[in-house]
């Protein structure tokens, strides 16, 4: 596995109440943007569904000059239903389901390490 440091959270920059998936995101950046791949590890739906992206042991494609030692999660939403400003969009259900993610891969990284 590689070594991981750091855990960065996106949002992917879409309307207030606009649900897309992985499968979405995959498209934008694998076709759009030319990558192999979603950039992303795991995608936050609306509704708190957890979507895998990326496999954790290959490196992301989600913040330049970072990606190698970090996991990318994004979360749906950060704009507001205009498309005119950035906004904490996030639901309740993204919310829980973020802290459970995040608590989960800080417990996995910390027992990989020992």
């Amino acid at each position: 596995m590689r070594e991981i440091n750091r855990i960065i959270l996106h949002c992917s920059a879409t309307p207030e109440g606009r649900d897309i998936d992985a499968a979405t995101i995959k498209d934008w950046h694998v076709n759009g943007n030319g990558w192999s791949d979603i950039g992303y590890h795991y995608v936050i739906k609306l509704d708190g569904d957890i979507e895998t992206g990326r496999q954790l042991d290959k490196v992301g494609a989600h913040c330049k000059g970072h990606n190698k030692d970090s996991i990318g999660i994004c979360y749906i939403g950060g704009m507001d239903k205009n498309m005119e400003g950035w906004k904490d969009t996030r639901t309740d259900e993204q919310i829980i389901s973020l802290h459970d993610l995040l608590v989960e891969l800080k417990i996995a990284l910390a027992t990989m390490w020992k």
